[in-house]
């Protein structure tokens, strides 16, 4: 049981989903959502409020643009990409409390959280695989 214990609270420490993320974001959390993709997925759709640094970039650029003092969120894609535990592990190398969010982009968007591009918002879709999506009732 301890063994059980310690793996899933480690696990809550450095994991987070996007539905934690979403509630953080409206609660004024402090924290800094990082989207680790590259250039391309970044133009195509991101999470609303995320900032843009590939993985590759980050040893680099976060500690010229981030206040290591506030905690990190990264994610990638989806639960098939490792771009956010790459980001994750550049992060904590540089020694700023990061999480990632399970599930990236993919799970943000079944779940209809804002997502924009470059033209602006874009529409919100409601998955049912993944969440309660409730029907209106007819009037």
């Amino acid at each position: 049981m301890a063994d059980a214990f310690e793996y899933f609270s480690t696990k809550l420490a450095l994991e987070t989903d996007s539905s934690d993320v979403y509630e953080a974001q409206r609660t004024g959390e402090a924290f800094v959502l990082v989207d680790v993709r590259g250039y391309e997925a970044w133009a195509q759709g991101r999470i609303s409020g995320a900032i843009h640094m590939p993985h590759s970039e980050i040893a680099d650029r976060a500690p010229r643009e981030l206040d290591p003092d506030v905690p990190v969120v990264v994610y990638c894609w989806s639960p098939g990409c490792n771009g956010g535990a790459k980001g994750g592990a550049e992060f904590a190398k540089l020694g700023y409390r990061v999480r990632e969010m399970i599930g990236g982009y993919e799970y943000w968007v079944r779940e209809g959280q804002p997502t924009e591009n470059d033209q602006g918002a874009l529409a919100r879709v409601f998955d049912p695989l993944v969440m309660v999506v409730r029907q209106p009732v007819a009037g």
